[in-house]
């Protein structure tokens, strides 16, 4: 078992390390997260153009690059890194995924092309407002249409034949304002069941979020007698949906590592400059076990994280567990290392000027996605049968 990147993994870390540090600055990063849309059309196109980042997990039968997760977790990690402003991880880790383990051949041939080619942003609503991420919370209801008009609201558009609507409402929908697709999770009489809708479906309505970490767009969308067609089976999706955000977990947690590790590789390099006393901060005592515990807990987020990722590679029996575990522990080596990024660099550390505090909110809000720590541990302790 070899846990080493290739020389092929290692190139294409540098390939999109580069672009970003071109096309995601820290003044890019601020300019975008004021935007409504929260992302720059060109750079997205570049992206799918020049990387072939949107196709990376996708199969070649589907117009994919056919690459697996461990490519897919070193690209969220740099990505993590330069904070990138831009509708992958709800398109690639949640959209893309839905579908590939949907079990329905029709829909992944008629929708994942356009995600891999990045004509199509895509994005997964199951959380309504009462913030569960626990299939126990979708109340969203679905119901035969007895109407005439195709299901995707523009005739023959959709996959399936069959007519449904939706009724009901989601929250924390990454993405959901700007997307062309998205796939919601609700209840029919026969359980619960996943559907497509086109941005321009009526009875939709969309409203962008004022969340605290306006580098990654929120929405709350209303369904009001919405036209959807089915993807998969009518009661049959929770087994697929689980598996999602297992990877999205997986994906998340490889996120947060780059995003910890930009924070670490911050505060030594200000450590290492900031002089008091006449001699760097970096010579305390203080400062240094701040800086070792930083280390100590990348690395180990790294290991788990990196392990996850090959879990998910393999399609691992292991990977509900180490999902659970590799997101629970990210999520809090990134939040510390992001608070005492902002505690090493004193007074300018707690400035608007300065992008600790873009960090720190990313490291928050990302905690809380798909559920926190003691959620995760909980799972964790569930699925191992404590």
């Amino acid at each position: 078992m070899n846990f080493a990147f290739s020389e092929e993994q290692d190139e294409l870390r540098r390939a999109v390390r580069r672009f970003l540090q071109e096309k995601s600055p820290e003044s890019e990063v601020r300019r975008l997260m004021e935007t409504v849309e929260g992302y720059d059309p060109a750079v997205w196109s570049q992206m799918a153009d020049q990387l072939g980042l949107q196709s990376l997990i996708i199969p070649e039968e589907h117009g994919g690059a056919g690459f697996g997760y461990v490519e897919l977790i070193v690209v969220l990690e740099e990505m993590g890194a330069a904070l990138l402003c831009a509708p992958y991880f709800s398109s690639v880790a949640l959209a893309a995924n839905a579908l590939l383990n949907s079990g329905d051949d029709s829909a992944k041939k008629a929708l994942l092309p356009g995600i891999a080619s990045g004509e199509t942003i895509a994005t997964l609503a199951l959380t309504e407002d009462n913030g569960r991420w626990d299939f126990d919370g979708v109340a969203l209801k679905a119901e035969k249409s007895t109407g005439h008009q195709g299901a995707s609201g523009q005739g023959s558009s959709g996959p399936s034949s069959e007519e449904w609507v939706l009724d009901g409402h989601k929250m924390f929908v990454l993405d959901g304002h700007t997307a062309d697709l998205i796939l919601v999770v609700g209840r029919t009489s026969k359980g619960l069941s996943l559907f497509a809708v086109r941005s321009e479906a009526d009875g939709l309505v969309r409203t962008p979020l004022a969340t605290m970490d306006q580098t990654r767009k929120q929405a709350r969308l209303e369904f009001n007698h919405t036209p959807a067609w089915m993807v998969g089976k009518e009661g049959d999706a929770e087994p697929g949906l689980r598996r999602t955000l297992d990877l999205a977990a997986v994906a998340l947690a490889a996120e947060q590592v780059g995003g910890a590790q930009h924070c670490l590789d911050s505060s030594v390099e200000y450590a290492k400059t900031r002089i008091q006393f006449g001699r760097p901060i970096g010579s305390f005592q203080a400062i240094k076990h701040k800086c070792a515990d930083m280390l100590l807990e990348v690395e180990s987020a790294k290991s788990a994280a990196y392990y996850a990722g090959w879990a998910a590679a393999e399609d691992s029996d292991e990977l509900p567990v180490v999902a659970s575990l590799a997101k629970s522990y990210c999520s809090e080596a990134y939040f510390h290392a992001a608070a005492e990024n902002i505690q090493i660099h004193g007074g300018i550390g707690f400035t608007w000027e300065h992008d600790a505090h873009l960090y720190f909110k990313r490291a928050k809000s990302s905690e809380l996605l798909f559920g926190d720590p003691a959620y995760h541990r909980e799972l964790l302790a569930q699925r191992i049968g404590i």
